[in-house]
């Protein structure tokens, strides 16, 4: 066995602080910084949005691939919380923007199912973006906050007047950390329609806006995955005409 005389200490224990060990190791939150990586920010953020239909307050999901490579995420659910956090002194929007671990997926009330990285998406798609804005239309009022890597311009502010709600992102992937920012439409078309099926009666709406690249398309399926299976054996001798699908709510277990 070889040695080397490289020390060890207390000196070489790192403290990560905010959103820096996202950035200084992006691997470990979304799995890599390849093509893979980077759609897996959309899906975070869909994720969150998909959270809101779940909980009974969305029904319509936006998807739009900027003519500058950006990408905006909207919904129709009932927006990030705007008020100010008691313990932490800055709004819950910039809150959920800036610290991993927080959101209301944790118990607290604010959703009984949900998917995605808990508490981590959204920050981790800010801490992995050249630029993030945020617009939340709540209480008649259109809040907005824009944040440069993952680091806001200014406090959450009212820049108008809203008459419905809902939470929209927009965000440009960092080059700095991608090996590639190339948004594929038909890798987020086969997510979208999955996530569509398995969300019965949600509209999701993908659009490319790239200069000739442009096409938009609508998924929503009011039979969900018993709508999947039907289009699946569309071409096949199947034993039975109808699917057999159960669809039961069942009380929380105390």
């Amino acid at each position: 066995m070889t040695t080397n005389n490289v020390s060890y200490s207390e000196e070489q224990i790192q403290v990560l602080e905010g959103l820096e060990p996202v950035r200084k190791r992006p691997g470990m939150y979304i799995g890599s910084t390849d093509a893979r990586g980077l759609h897996h920010l959309a899906v975070e953020i869909v994720d969150n949005s998909i959270d809101e239909a779940l909980a009974g307050y969305c029904n319509n999901i936006t998807v739009v691939i900027n003519a500058d490579g950006s990408m905006s995420v909207q919904d129709d659910g009932r927006g990030i919380p705007c008020g100010i956090h008691k313990k932490e002194g800055i709004s819950a929007v910039e809150l959920c923007l800036t610290k991993l671990h927080a959101g209301g997926k944790f118990g607290g009330g604010g959703y009984k199912i949900s998917g995605g990285l808990h508490g981590v998406g959204l920050s981790c798609v800010n801490a992995l973006s050249e630029w993030l804005q945020v617009d939340v239309l709540q209480d008649g009022k259109h809040h907005y906050q824009m944040y440069r890597r993952g680091v806001p311009e200014a406090r959450l502010a009212v820049v108008g007047e809203a008459q419905s709600t809902g939470t929209k992102v927009t965000f440009m992937p960092d080059s700095e950390i991608f090996e590639t920012t190339d948004w594929e439409y038909d890798r987020l078309k086969t997510r979208l329609r999955e996530v569509a099926y398995l969300n019965k009666g949600i509209n999701i709406t993908l659009t490319d806006c790239r200069e000739g690249r442009e096409r938009s398309e609508t998924f929503c399926y009011e039979g969900g995955l018993k709508e999947f299976v039907q289009n699946y054996n569309r071409s096949k001798n199947v034993i039975f005409a109808e699917p057999l699908y159960i669809d039961k709510a069942v009380k929380e277990a105390k």
